[in-house]
């Protein structure tokens, strides 16, 4: 062995040579036919292989082929399209590219197992490839000839590897994006003129913007936007997804982001967009594993390098006048927790600037449903500002989804009624057939979507928002409320107004409370005043039941509140309606109250503003004044008290009125004169409700004993002054004389001494003894 090592070399060795060069020739063809053989070197090279034709190169590993191709690239350039080598290159006559007898060069099989393989390899025909390798090759060769229309890989988008995305003209654009002309403004200014013009800020010797956080509920925009960005600017674009950097082997991770960073570099000014950064970018002192620590800091490491400058010393501004190229990098990141992200990412020089896309508002669905419905064929009346209205908490990935649902909607409407039309001209055995039948020209332009298919879809469409704590706007209006002039008009006055006419108030520099407080006794309608607030303001809208918040696990509760005020600052204008707010604001100092007093702090906090809390709009509601904590009442928090006391007899019937109006009431009944009626006095609006339902079941209970006695009931069922006069003798008032002296007392003595003055402590007790245990009780 040794004289032959010294001597020539063995048969082993001469054919493993020939692979060898085997080997570099099937590359080379690939590198041809790919296009990459001008302009990349090696490292490229493998990375277009390995993302390009994954079932041939992805498994084998990156050093050896990057020698390889490195020969292979050599090859390329020192043959001609006339000399022999160049056409030892040339693909089969059928237009594939034939690996079979290919081995790679750092294939460790011994020699004779090799020479063995190779024989059976040679006693067999060449399969044909499989389908979906045509596939991807058709899908390979397609895309590549249309980035050759689009310009050279330098100028769209540099070396197409892992994580990169050549950036043609085609895509989404600013006029794309709907309720976000603040953030694009923004934008504009900060981001877009430096990378359109990176001569500027190294005029001016100003540091352009590192890096953009985009964060927000998921299917609000933000990969749309990063995409919109980068086809404004036209600069290169690296996508990559956070998954994607991920590797199972040491070091590997590490290495994919360094090779991604360094791909920009190359073809800066260019963009790194990562999706769903919270996935490598979590705080290191919540990881388990050390690897993951080092891609977290590796990610630091390149983001500080990539605002810097390839050739600081260049100070020309003119681009044209210069040979060196400014190396800026924006970096954009994307996540729908922020909170999760490492905070040494989150600080200037790294991420700069942080988005947050909210939750739209009603002007912002306005403005996506109009580039939704741009392209669509709309009939009749088409009220967009109705289903603007009508889809709180959508974000636009939702209202895409109702155009679709709406758009499949009409097509099941049309094809119902083109079923009914055909059946009854084709005889019985073809009806089966009936969706064989052509369209005509006339038929197909007489298609269209109306405004019903969208208020359908409306009902089937549930928005992702609505699993984060969102309700939708209540359908509830102040007709329905019944009365309570007063009430109106403070809300309308310190929210609705405030939230339709933001600059008026801005302008005079008002700053109005924000906090409000609903008491009285139960069933009065202080829920439904504030859903018909919410209503009429066309907010957003959270609807918390006070006890839900409540949580046996230490320091979950306090995380509930701050969630929810995060949420609702992130889709301001918003309204926070805290339901039986008595259930987490109970005073302080009591045995066994230290869970509530934790969360009570925690909401405490909020409400002062601590965290910025400009246009989120607090209502709390309930009928147990008296325990609660004397510091939540105070100005700044819930600072606007008011009682909502029992309706006054004009009221009754305005409420009657309300609860009739989907029901069949006789021409002759006067709801007005019933709420003046003796029976009414003391009724609350949830037992005027209770009357009304009583009145419909003795209207249905007539009709029942007319059938029972065998005479035929043809006429139809409506609801008679007899019926309403046995039911009001069925019902009495919830609420107590006592209860409403209590009330009334209790609303005196608060509208004459400021919240410090007034002893809430000393009225309960004295209370307690007349009302029989009713503090204790629950809200109806």
């Amino acid at each position: 062995m040794s004289k032959m090592r010294r001597g020539g070399r063995s048969p082993a060795a001469s054919s493993s040579s020939s692979t060898s060069m085997a080997h570099v020739k099937a590359i080379a063809r690939d590198i041809e036919a790919l296009g990459l053989a001008s302009s990349f070197d090696a490292d490229d090279v493998v990375s277009h292989l390995r993302s390009r034709l994954p079932h041939r190169y992805l498994r084998q590993k990156v050093r050896p082929l990057t020698a390889v191709a490195d020969r292979a690239l050599h090859l390329l350039r020192a043959s001609s399209p006339s000399s022999p080598s160049a056409g030892a290159l040339e693909n089969n006559s059928d237009g594939s590219t034939s690996t079979s007898d290919v081995e790679p060069e750092f294939d460790v099989t011994s020699s004779l197992l090799r020479d063995k393989y190779a024989k059976l390899r040679a006693a067999k025909p060449a399969p044909a490839p499989a389908p979906n390798e045509e596939k991807n090759m058709e899908i390979e060769s397609a895309n590549e000839k249309k980035k050759r229309t689009l310009g050279s890989p330098e100028e769209n988008g540099g070396a197409s590897g892992k994580g990169d995305v050549a950036v043609g003209r085609e895509g989404p654009r600013f006029r794309d994006l709907g309720g976000m002309r603040g953030v694009i403004e923004e934008l504009m200014m900060e981001v877009i003129v430096p990378l359109c013009h990176p001569q500027l800020p190294r005029w001016l010797g100003v540091r352009p913007m590192a890096g953009i956080l985009l964060h927000g509920p998921p299917g609000c925009g933000k990969t749309k936007l990063a995409h919109a960005i980068a086809n404004e600017t036209g600069v290169p674009f690296y996508k990559i997804s956070a998954t994607e950097v991920v590797s199972g082997v040491s070091g590997a991770s590490e290495e994919n982001i360094r090779d991604l960073f360094k791909k920009a570099y190359r073809t800066a000014p260019s963009i790194v967009f990562i999706d769903e950064i919270d996935a490598i970018a979590s705080k290191r002192e919540n990881l388990q594993r050390e690897m993951e620590r080092r891609i977290v800091t590796q990610l630091m490491t390149c983001m500080d390098e990539s605002h810097q400058t390839l050739r600081s010393e260049d100070t020309d501004p003119e681009p044209e006048t210069s040979e060196k190229k400014p190396g800026y990098v924006l970096v954009i990141g994307a996540t729908n927790r922020p909170d999760a992200v490492d905070q040494a990412l989150r600080r200037p020089g790294r991420f700069d600037r942080e988005i947050a896309l909210g939750v739209p508002d009603e002007n912002g669905r306005l403005e996506i449903l109009s580039v939704l419905t741009q392209n669509l064929r709309l009939e009749g009346e088409f009220n967009l500002m109705k289903i603007a209205r009508s889809t709180p908490g959508f974000v636009g990935a939702d209202l895409a989804a109702l155009v679709n649902k709406a758009g499949n909607l009409a097509m099941k409407r049309i094809m119902d009624r083109r079923k009914s039309d055909i059946s009854c001209k084709l005889n019985g055995e073809k009806v089966e057939d009936w969706w064989r039948q052509p369209w005509s020209p006339e038929e197909i332009d007489s298609l269209s979507i109306i405004m019903p298919d969208f208020e359908e879809a409306i009902k089937m469409v549930q928005p992702s928002s609505r699993r984060e704590g969102f309700s939708s706007i209540p359908s509830t209006k102040w007709e329905d409320v019944g009365g309570l002039k007063s009430l109106r008009k403070e809300f309308d006055r310190y929210i609705v107004q405030r939230i339709k006419n933001p600059e008026d108030y801005e302008e005079l520099g008002v700053n109005m409370e924000v906090g409000f407080l609903l008491y009285g006794p139960p069933g009065c309608g202080k829920t439904l005043i504030a859903k018909a607030v919410a209503n009429e303001a066309g907010a957003n809208f959270i609807h918390i039941k006070g006890p839900e918040l409540l949580n046996k696990y230490v320091g979950e509760s306090e995380l509930a509140v701050r969630t929810i005020f995060s949420r609702a600052r992130t889709c301001s204008p918003c309204i926070i309606f805290f339901d039986e707010v008595d259930a987490l604001t109970t005073m302080r100092g009591k045995d066994g109250g230290w869970v509530v007093e934790r969360l009570l702090n925690q909401l405490l906090i909020e409400l002062d503003g601590a965290d910025q809390r400009q246009g989120v709009y607090v209502i709390g509601a309930t009928n147990r004044l008296e325990v609660m904590d004397p510091a939540v009442l105070r100005p700044g928090r819930f600072g606007r008290v008011l009682y909502v006391p029992l309706p006054s007899a004009e009221e009754r019937g305005l409420i009657m009125k309300a609860l009739a109006k989907n029901k069949p009431i006789a021409a002759d009944v006067d709801l007005i004169a019933l709420g003046h009626k003796e029976a009414c006095r003391n009724l609350t609006g949830a037992d005027l409700s209770a009357v009304m339902n009583e009145a419909a079941m003795s209207a249905l209970e007539e009709k029942q004993m007319s059938m029972d006695n065998g005479t035929s009931y043809s006429k139809p069922l409506i609801i008679k002054t007899s019926h309403f006069e046995k039911a009001m003798g069925k019902i009495t008032p919830s609420v107590s004389e006592k209860q409403i002296s209590y009330y009334e007392t209790m609303s005196k003595r608060y509208r004459g001494a400021g919240i410090e003055d007034l002893d809430l402590t000393s009225t309960s007790t004295v209370n307690n003894s007349k009302l029989g245990g009713f503090v204790g009780a629950s809200v109806a």
